[in-house]
């Protein structure tokens, strides 16, 4: 036996492994190459854009498919440091993706997620932001906004009212890139407070303003994945750690509840790319001192995996015509819960809903047709690492070539412009104005 080679081994994965100091951009991309190098089989590392500055957006796909679409194998994404002097989101996302590779083969539960799943890891959607900031603030600094000085956690259309800013590269990129994957389920990280909130951001009469709230039609999935995440950190589920802000019982808040957001990511999520988002901010400080990254980590590691599992809930399938080809921009959704911009199947024919245990009535609607209701029954515990699957035929002969489909895009308009909207009885009262001073700049 070689001895000198069998150290030299034992001694590699310490070397190479990832430390808990801040990356900048140059660092960020080595690391990120290295992993795509030395992981070519599980990952595939490409730019979805570049920042008004020229840097790279990357995004490190994670599965044991990474480069290509697979039937019924869903996607997911992280998103992190929108606003670039909220950091703890972009290390953690870079050790979150240290922990996969290495993992995996290792341990079974990781194993099988890269096999399920395709994972979009994007560290920072505001590189300039970051590497503006000269003097960290745990309040708030010059990077926060991208070069051009745009929040762009408030650049995106918002389906509420006109939101008639100027679109960043990085936000329309970012929209360029929910048009190509088949996203379900996302996170966009931040930092400034400890909470995992979920949609709506923004909201009229319609969705509960009224109550000081806007709920979505999936509200009961939403709490759940909020809870899922924030139950499995134990800071962020006391609900007051942060000293001097907002108390959020279990960790948990409704967007706008905390405080109305307009051209929120999330909300343009849910509308328009069908992906369920949450934003989850991660640390009181926006930009807290190296040596706390790793307890940032421990505190965060179970959290991420588990709410990466969470894509797997519900049903998916595709939808067939009766000689068994797949049917794209085919209406599929609950029966009691439709979306003001319809869920739609791909270009695959397959759809996927996130829903909790129960029963369900699915209603597959091709323009021109009548509706096609079928009964689903999602069980209570979920198969391994797979929603329900459930594929629907419908009873049409041919391909429906001659049959018009409508337009399977929302336009970018505040679609909810129609429904009840804030009069002075539903503003916000001077509670919540007030509130909304205190913490504008956390999400």
């Amino acid at each position: 036996m070689n001895f000198p080679y069998l150290w030299l081994e034992l001694l590699l994965p310490l070397v190479a492994a990832l430390d808990f100091n801040y990356h900048h951009q140059e660092g960020m991309e080595a690391f990120l190459k290295t992993v795509a190098q030395n992981y070519s089989s599980i990952t595939h590392l490409h730019s979805i854009g570049k920042s008004v500055k020229g840097r790279n957006l990357w995004v490190l796909v994670v599965g044991r498919f990474p480069k290509e679409h697979r039937i019924g194998i869903p996607e997911f994404k992280y998103v992190a440091n929108m606003h670039g002097d909220e950091t703890v989101g972009r290390e953690l996302l870079l050790h979150l993706i240290d922990y996969l590779v290495t993992n995996d083969g290792k341990d079974p539960e990781i194993t099988n997620l890269i096999n399920s799943t395709r994972i979009h890891i994007m560290p920072s959607m505001n590189p300039d932001g970051f590497e503006a900031v000269k003097k960290p603030d745990c309040y708030y600094s010059i990077g926060r906004e991208n070069y051009n000085r745009y929040d762009l956690n408030r650049n995106f259309p918002d389906a509420f009212e006109y939101n008639n800013v100027s679109r960043q590269p990085e936000t329309l990129a970012v929209m360029k890139w929910l048009k190509t994957e088949t996203f379900v389920l996302s996170a966009n990280l931040h930092g400034g407070a400890l909470v995992a909130s979920y949609p709506f951001d923004n909201g009229v009469q319609a969705t509960g303003a009224l109550s000081s709230r806007s709920l979505t039609p999936d509200d009961d999935v939403f709490q759940y994945l909020a809870h899922t995440y924030a139950s499995r950190n134990p800071n962020m589920k006391k609900g007051d750690e942060c000293k001097n802000k907002m108390n959020f019982p279990n960790g948990v808040t409704n967007g706008y509840s905390w405080y109305p957001l307009q051209g929120g990511m999330q909300d343009y999520n849910y509308i328009w790319a069908q992906c369920f988002e949450i934003t989850l901010e991660l640390s009181c400080c926006k930009y807290p001192r190296e040596e706390k990254l790793p307890s940032f980590w421990n505190n965060n590691k179970a959290s991420l995996i588990e709410y990466i599992k969470q894509v797997h809930l519900g049903v998916k399938g595709q939808v067939f015509d009766q000689n068994g080809n797949p049917l794209p921009n085919v209406i599929v959704e609950v029966q009691d819960r439709k979306h003001i911009c319809p869920y739609r199947t791909n270009k695959y024919g397959e759809y996927y809903l996130l829903l909790l245990p129960g029963s369900y009535i699915i209603n597959v609607t091709v323009p021109g047709r009548d509706p096609h209701l079928t009964k689903v029954i999602i069980p209570e515990k979920s198969q391994n690492f797979s929603a329900l699957k459930k594929d629907i035929l419908l009873p049409f002969q041919g391909q429906l070539e001659s049959i018009p489909v409508s337009n399977p895009s929302c336009p970018m308009i505040p679609l909810y412009i129609n429904s009840p909207s804030h009069s002075p009885a539903t503003k916000p009262s001077l509670f919540l104005f007030l509130v909304t001073l205190l913490h504008i700049f956390f999400k």
